[in-house]
């Protein structure tokens, strides 16, 4: 929805202004020099925010928010009063007739769009599609924490990440970090005391930088009263203590809508490269298996009938793995592709134990297994099931 914004004001130089503040979002300013001028745009446009001079020709502000509040059809329109300094007193006065919020001129940009914020749902505008940030792309988190130690360990978990982990210990802390440079992403504590990580989380919500910043709850596991508040309140997730890291740091991705396929599959040459990390948690695989035909798919539109499926650097093998790998070999045959299997000894000795598995052939390297490939048009038959 592309809101309306009127403003109404006999300075030329004012409305430029406001125009100028709300050019980077998604709204459409519509302008009048009057109060007269005023409320034949509002009849006419019907605007979802009005911003009122109180001192004009023709007709003043105070007059024109008379007419609007008594016109059915106007006077739920929300209104901010724009006066001098020395008016302040007289709009508290008028504000009995039924006025949102004021503004004292000269104002700042950045107050009116938070003041506006706060009364329509602002969002920003893009001139060019964004392009989707990958996992590897650098990203600001803060951590709102308490107690050192849990920062730390969220710091030292997320070290191999190009994300720069910020950890302050209270709520006006947490503010002033926002105000100097939004993050991506805020993990909040909610063993702060007085309830202050909801009264955070208020005003993160209530700022237009900050509005749809996504935030998590950082909880200890059995406090489960928490957990429900904060779900009910609106946290974009809920970590418990002890923290997974590894799933914590999924849950991340996915909340700033990071493309993380690049953790499982890359172009290397004429192959596409289907690697499984070190841990195998249900959320990687998820993860993996969401991106796994796609990718595929991608690869044989552009030419790609070759896939490796790395698992060197997997620890320990079991069911939810097994099953992603025959979801692999499958979508393979489909499509006609010719794939081969890379794994570490262990792997390879754990495979033996299953009777599915036993007879999968593995090279030992990413090299081997891409030279034997070119070679073979036969190479499907290295990783049967």
């Amino acid at each position: 929805m592309r809101y309306k914004i009127l403003t109404v004001d006999d300075s030329k130089t004012v409305r430029i202004i406001v125009r100028k503040a709300f050019k980077a979002f998604d709204c459409e300013i519509l302008e009048a020099g009057n109060g007269v001028e005023g409320l034949a745009i509002a009849a006419k446009e019907t605007p979802d925010l009005i911003l009122l001079d109180v001192t004009m020709p023709v007709m003043d502000g105070v007059e024109m928010l008379t007419k609007l509040k008594s016109d059915p059809a106007l006077k739920a329109i929300p209104v901010m009063m724009l006066t001098a300094e020395g008016g302040r007193d007289h709009v508290l006065k008028i504000a009995k007739i039924g006025v949102r919020d004021y503004l004292v001129k000269p104002f700042k940009e950045d107050v009116l769009i938070e003041k506006s914020g706060r009364i329509i749902d602002l969002k920003p505008l893009s001139e060019w599609p964004a392009k989707a940030k990958s996992i590897f792309d650098p990203a600001t988190i803060l951590i709102v924490e308490d107690k050192p130690a849990i920062i730390q360990q969220i710091q030292d978990g997320l070290r191999h990440t190009p994300w720069k982990v910020h950890g302050v210990v209270a709520q006006g802390e947490a503010i002033d970090f926002c105000a100097r440079t939004p993050p991506d992403l805020i993990i909040v504590s909610l063993s702060l005391p007085e309830e202050s990580a909801f009264a955070l989380f208020r005003l993160v919500r209530t700022n237009i930088k900050t509005k749809y910043t996504p935030v998590f709850a950082l909880v200890v596991k059995t406090e489960t009263g928490q957990q429900q508040q904060a779900q009910t309140v609106g946290f974009s997730a809920i970590i418990t203590k002890p923290i997974d890291l590894g799933e914590l740091e999924t849950k991340m991705a996915k909340a700033m809508n990071l493309d993380t396929s690049q953790r499982y599959y890359a172009f290397e040459g004429d192959s596409l490269i289907m690697r499984l990390p070190e841990n195998c948690a249900p959320s990687v695989l998820a993860e993996s298996a969401n991106y796994l035909k796609p990718k595929f798919a991608e690869a044989v539109d552009a030419g790609t009938n070759k896939v490796v499926i790395d698992i060197q650097q997997l620890r320990s093998l079991h069911m939810g793995v097994i099953k992603l790998l025959f979801q692999a070999m499958q979508t393979c045959r489909e499509l006609a592709m010719q794939f081969a299997l890379v794994g570490n000894a262990h792997i390879i000795s754990e495979c033996k134990g299953f009777e599915d598995t036993r007879n999968w052939t593995f090279y030992d390297s990413l090299e081997d297994a891409k030279a034997n490939l070119g070679k073979s048009p036969a190479a499907p038959q290295l990783a049967t099931a």
